[in-house]
Order: structure tokens, then sequence, then C-alpha cells
């Protein structure tokens, strides 16, 4: 099984863990969850497998990746974590396999801009990942010529950034995650798998941005199959990295939602 990195943020038993989306990091969400602990809600963030610092694997798998999650809560924080576990993305698949495997570890759930089944935008992350491969890391001088080399083929300059942040120099300039992996499981990874799992019975926060196409009427019926608890939230403005476009809406969602949660 691999191991995962894990940031703590705050102090004492955490109350959120959260997962991050593709080519991203735990730590794409320390502004959110420095807010939370400031409230008095601590959090993990998770590097998932073949991202960040967490270990690498020789196959994509949502299942496998669901168990790695469940593994790394129930040895840190034991079989009765009863965590409030949000997901964004690809994080959020993960997520929502996790509350329906192990129900007992998951007290409430959050699913970020995300929904159970075919995710036809991930096929846009094919050039991306092409982009990232053919720079040429050995000649590589500075983080800011990275930037310069990807504009063409990048040229969002938000896109651009949030893939660079994945760049380290140690020993040389490397990716930090498994890219020829990831390149080549693009379909597995916009893909949903059968669970054949009973529905999750806890609360569900389906938080969705106003402006991203990931999230259709024609995901509703199997959302609320699988997650019968399910309250969606549409934050308005917001595209698909919901807590970057508006973290103070997704900090109000997610207090309310713990507050709610409480016994």
């Amino acid at each position: 099984m691999s191991h995962l990195h894990a940031d703590l943020v705050g102090s004492g038993r955490p109350r959120f863990a959260f997962l991050h989306g593709l080519f991203g990091r735990g730590r794409n969400w320390t502004q959110i969850a420095s807010a939370l602990a400031d409230a008095g809600y601590p959090s993990v963030l998770f590097d998932l497998p073949d991202h960040g610092e967490s270990s690498w694997t020789t196959s994509f798998s949502y299942p496998r990746m669901a168990e790695t999650v469940a593994g790394e809560i129930d040895a840190r924080l034991g079989s009765a974590a009863r965590l409030l576990l949000v997901g964004h993305s690809m994080g959020g698949k993960v997520a929502m396999l996790t509350a329906l495997a192990h129900p007992h570890l998951v007290q409430g759930l959050v699913v970020v801009d995300i929904a159970p089944g075919r995710s036809a935008q991930v096929d846009a992350f094919g050039p991306l990942v092409e982009a990232m491969t053919s720079l040429d890391l050995a000649t590589l001088g500075s983080r800011a010529e990275a930037d310069e080399r990807l504009r063409v083929a990048v040229p969002d300059d938000a896109v651009r950034l949030f893939l660079l942040q994945n760049l380290r120099r140690k020993g040389g300039w490397h990716w930090q995650p498994n890219l020829a992996l990831l390149g080549s499981s693009l379909e597995e990874i916009g893909g949903w798998p059968d669970t054949g799992a009973a529905a999750y019975p806890g609360p569900v926060l389906w938080l969705t941005g106003e402006r991203s196409p990931y999230c259709g009427p024609e995901h509703e019926a199997e959302m609320r199959r699988l997650f019968p608890g399910v309250q969606r939230v549409v934050v308005p403005g917001a595209g698909h990295w919901v807590h970057a476009d508006a973290p103070a809406a997704v900090i109000g969602e997610l207090l309310a939602f713990a507050q709610a949660c409480e016994p």
C-alpha cells in the first residue's frame, strides 16, 4: 500500500481531512484549512498517491486510492476517526469511494465540483501533461524560465502556475507527480468505477462552481442514489477550482457543515 504524505494544520485531533485534485497536492487547501483551524477545527491535508510527496504506484485505481486513504485515516486516527472528509475533483471521487466503502470513518462528506460518473473534461489534461513532459529539465535554469517556456503550450496564467507548483529542484529539476502514469491514465481518472456499494448514510455537502462544466443535471440522480443525504450548494462565480475562486464562500460552507455535524 502507498504511503501518503500529510500536513497537519492546527493543533489537536483533526476534524477535517482534505483530498486534492489531479496534479494538486494537500497544500492547495492550506488557506481553507488555516481558517478552519482558527475556528477550532484542525485538518489533515493528504498528498494522494503519485502526487506531491507521496509514494508512486505502477497503476491507477480509484478503489485502491480509497483503500489507501482509509488505511491512513485508520492508522493515524483510529477506526473511529469520524472525520469530515473533503475531496476536490479527482480527490472528490476518492473521497466518495472512501465514504461508501468505510462509512464508519467518515462522519460527513464534502464533494467539491465532481460527480460519480464520467468527467470528460479530464481529457483536456492531455496537452498539459505533454507540455510538462516536453520541458527540457536538464537545460532549465530557473522556475521563471520554466514559466516562460510553458507559456505557449499553457497560455492560461493560473493553470500554468498550478502546474509549476509541481516542479522541484533537488539534485536537479524534476516533476513531483508521476507524469508518465497519470498521463497514460486519463481515461481512468475521468471515469468512475462500478462500486456495488450500499449508499452512504451520512450528511453530504456537494459544492459546485456556477461556471464549472463538471457537474450537470445528468449527474443528479446517481449522486442522490449513492448519497441520499446530499445537499447541493452552487457557489456563485466559481469555476472548477471552487476553493481558489471563492475561498470565503467555501470556508463559510465548511464551517456551517462542521457545526451541523456536531454531536
